[in-house]
């Protein structure tokens, strides 16, 4: 009986030296390979200069243990869409905008808020950083990777706009969120409709201008009908990049680092869509014949005095709900402020 129990041991132990390094080595070396999508166009700069190289970098300091499938420009659903693309499975990894989902994410439109934001890895930056203190319990389901407000918009339009009263009556097409308030706001008229149909819109008329960031005028060729770029932040939109619950559970434990390490901020990880990217960018709009007019002191502080009611309205709203919207925007503007950004829609009055 005893010869039996030490028999036992001994294989155990054997079990223990060789079975179990040996399943972790295969653990170690098991490879995957990362579905992505978006809704950015194949020809953009988001896919050129920071989806494709972000990837190719998971690749590389995997040693080619992870791989990827892109899909790009909408191919697995539209916009809107890709929150629940990611979270239902349908591809492993993606980058969604919260902003075109109104109200799913009421307490994260703080991210779009006016501000002066020309690289969006500093708005990655305060992006996570709003996530890791206040905005967690917004995004069930899914594995937060980054989450990031967009470069600051402008107002590109069909002739000059200088004034408040240049704006008036003008149906400007909207991203969404805070900017659609902003535009009622200023005396215009929002309009919101895909950014592929923005071109032909404003080609006819049938709109009279567009509120958006410089990448994506460039990457809907909207410089060739929009000749006008008044520079006022109207702030952009919420989004970031998001996994699926089950695809994280099923990444191999030594490549996770990985993926947060590269996809955490991948525009400080690839270079692209940074504040040295941004100024490029003005001068490749400007070259195209784009005419930017920057407005003086005291029209600026009328313009934004009205982006700041407009937070009043939604902080007041969003309190009646039950949210604590009040501190998510004192947040937003300390996080902010701490990566030297100014937060042109927060009322004044909130800082005491």
């Amino acid at each position: 009986m005893m010869k039996k129990i030490i028999l036992t041991c001994v294989l155990l132990l054997l079990a223990f030296i060789f079975v179990l390094p040996n399943a972790a080595l295969a653990q170690s070396k098991s490879t995957m390979n990362i579905r992505f999508s978006t809704w950015h166009v194949p020809v953009s700069r988001e896919v050129k200069t920071v989806w494709i190289p972000m990837l190719e970098e998971l690749k590389k300091r995997s040693e080619g243990r992870i791989t990827y499938t892109l899909y790009p420009g909408a191919a697995l659903g539209s916009g809107p869409e890709h929150y629940d693309i990611v979270a239902k499975g349908l591809s492993d990894m993606g980058y969604f905008t919260a902003t075109w989902t109104p109200g799913r994410f009421p307490l994260s439109d703080v991210l779009s808020m006016a501000a002066w934001v020309d690289g969006k890895d500093v708005g990655t930056d305060i992006g996570n950083a709003m996530y890791e203190r206040i905005l967690k319990k917004e995004f069930p389901g899914v594995k937060m990777i980054e989450l990031n407000g967009c470069i600051q918009a402008f107002m590109w339009t069909r002739k000059p706009i200088k004034t408040l009263e240049d704006v008036k009556g003008l149906r400007i097409r909207s991203p969404g969120g805070h900017q659609t308030n902003y535009i009622k706001a200023l005396g215009a008229e929002p309009v919101f409709m895909p950014l592929g149909d923005v071109y032909l819109s404003m080609e006819t008329g049938t709109i009279d201008g567009i509120v958006t960031c410089p990448p994506l005028v460039i990457a809907f060729k909207l410089f060739e009908v929009a000749k006008y770029g008044t520079v006022a932040t109207f702030g952009c939109v919420t989004e970031g990049v998001i996994m699926n619950e089950k695809s994280w559970q099923n990444t191999p434990d030594d490549l996770k680092p990985i993926i947060m390490e590269v996809c955490g901020n991948p525009f400080r990880t690839t270079g692209g869509l940074n504040a040295a990217v941004y100024g490029t960018m003005m001068k490749e709009l400007e070259a195209k014949g784009v005419q930017f007019y920057k407005m003086p002191a005291e029209e600026e502080a009328r313009w934004f005095s009205r982006f700041q009611e407009e937070t009043r309205k939604w902080v007041n709203g969003l309190e009646a709900k039950g949210l604590p919207a009040k501190e998510v925007v004192k947040a937003y503007n300390e996080i902010a402020q701490k990566h030297g950004v100014g937060c042109v829609a927060f009322p004044p009055e909130y800082a005491k």
